[in-house]
């Protein structure tokens, strides 16, 4: 089915709860509510919205609702093979939950638990929602607008790359500013990653 048709489906269900859709270029972006989202992805997949690409947030510091989960719906196979619709639904800072998708679609696991690990968004009905990039008991979210870029000190011994706060010239985290702009026929600089533990840097 073609992205505008599935629009027109969603908001006959969901009198009230899907608003106004917007196109770019032939891209569709459609806001909902956020209680209905589970349902609207059951209805997107018996549409032939078979693939669940990518779920991700938005963190608009200073607004209310704070939080936007974004999801990129595609159709794969059928007459309208690659058709593509992207939803977006509001999630307040004072209630940070949502319905999980991992019902509906597989999928849905990893990409969860990278929004609450970054984010701290909860997922109701996850089937493992557990930190996916950063340890379990890191206390903090990096992915938060008012979380600084030089990180946050916690407690974690050993390791001096995330337990304290990051220098921003040559840190870790940061590459140290050129002293020149580069010219043509320059060698390429090379940017070393941080170690991920200290013993590494004896090697």
């Amino acid at each position: 089915m073609p992205a505008p048709d599935a629009i027109a489906s969603l908001q006959k269900a969901f009198p009230g709860k899907v608003g106004q859709a917007k196109e770019f270029r032939g891209d569709y972006n459609l806001e909902l509510d956020r209680e209905i989202i589970r349902d609207v992805a059951s209805h997107l997949k018996s549409l032939g919205f078979n693939l669940l690409l990518d779920i991700s947030s938005v963190d608009h510091f200073g607004d209310e609702p704070r939080f936007e989960v974004v999801y990129e719906f595609a159709a794969l196979g059928g007459e309208h093979d690659q058709a593509h619709l992207r939803l977006k639904t509001k999630v307040s800072e004072d209630d940070l939950t949502i319905d999980s998708l991992a019902p509906v679609f597989q999928g849905a696991d990893w990409h969860e638990r990278e929004v609450f690990d970054m984010m701290g968004i909860t997922f109701k009905g996850h089937p493992d929602l557990r930190r996916i990039l950063m340890w379990d008991g890191y206390p903090f979210h990096p992915l938060k607008k008012d979380f600084p870029l030089e990180g946050l000190p916690s407690d974690l011994p050993g390791e001096e790359g995330f337990s304290r706060r990051a220098p921003l010239e040559g840190g870790p985290f940061v590459a140290a500013p050129l002293t020149k702009p580069p010219e043509v026929g320059d060698a390429p600089t090379t940017i070393h990653e941080p170690h991920a533990h200290p013993a590494e840097r004896e090697k």
